[in-house]
């Protein structure tokens, strides 16, 4: 449990998975993985690599908050991996109902896993304080995992472009948020500005959300969080439809 978090766009983190594999460039030099290996707590997030962790004892832990919180579900892990049983998903979707007072940031990488979950759970809508979101890196990604989270019966859809590796042409029907980031750490790859300014224009015609979380570089705070002369923290409005 995280009650309190550096990353810019929610207010805690909760863990009830972690590990993961990786399954695309956004991937290679992930920090879950970094700090997964840093501080021993399980080995390299490769392919054929078993490292998802189940803990049912951190299923409760939103119960312990007792201020309302933006929280990311599975900063350490993809809830939606392959390995992880849809039995302890609904487990997780349990807890997220049960502690409504927050508001829940799932995002994957495995939407098409997701939508797997919508039709074997037999949820028709989920909840309006659970959001649901996908990364995407690069237009091949955007055109893969875009159109499966609009189908997600979510009343807020977000895309986290994050490392943002190359510019990216969106179709945001049914997308209500957009971050954008650069990626961190020693083996960061650059953002370039006009990438980050063509995103945002295009929320701006559109009419959704814009969070420009960080330019990225060897620390995520080298960069600032400055774009096009001012910061953006826009938030998608409650229960959009």
């Amino acid at each position: 449990m995280a009650d309190k978090t550096g990353i810019e766009w929610t207010d805690a983190t909760w863990n009830p998975v972690t590990g993961c594999t990786k399954v695309s460039p956004g991937c290679a030099h992930c920090y879950a993985e970094t700090i997964t290996l840093r501080f021993k707590r399980g080995g390299p997030f490769l392919p054929g690599k078993t490292t998802i962790r189940l803990h049912p004892d951190r299923l409760d832990d939103p119960g312990k908050w007792r201020s309302p919180r933006r929280v990311f579900v599975n900063s350490m892990s993809d809830l939606f991996h392959e390995e992880v049983p849809f039995e302890f998903i609904q487990e997780v979707f349990d807890r997220m109902e049960t502690h409504s007072s927050h508001t829940y940031q799932i995002l994957t990488k495995r939407p098409e896993r997701m939508l797997e979950y919508v039709v074997w759970s037999g949820y028709e809508r989920w909840p309006d304080h659970i959001w649901a979101g996908v990364s995407v890196e690069n237009q091949y990604w955007a055109d893969r995992r875009i159109p499966l989270l609009r189908q997600v019966p979510s009343s807020v859809r977000f895309l986290s472009c994050e490392p943002l590796l190359k510019p990216l042409d969106l179709d945001l029907k049914g997308i209500h948020w957009v971050i954008v980031g650069g990626e961190s750490g020693h083996r960061a790859r650059k953002m370039e500005e006009t990438w980050a300014l063509g995103i945002r224009d295009q929320c701006e015609q559109t009419g959704v959300a814009f969070f420009f979380k960080q330019w990225g570089g060897r620390t995520s705070k080298s960069g600032g969080r400055a774009l096009g002369g001012r910061i953006w923290n826009e938030m998608p409005l409650p229960h959009v439809v």
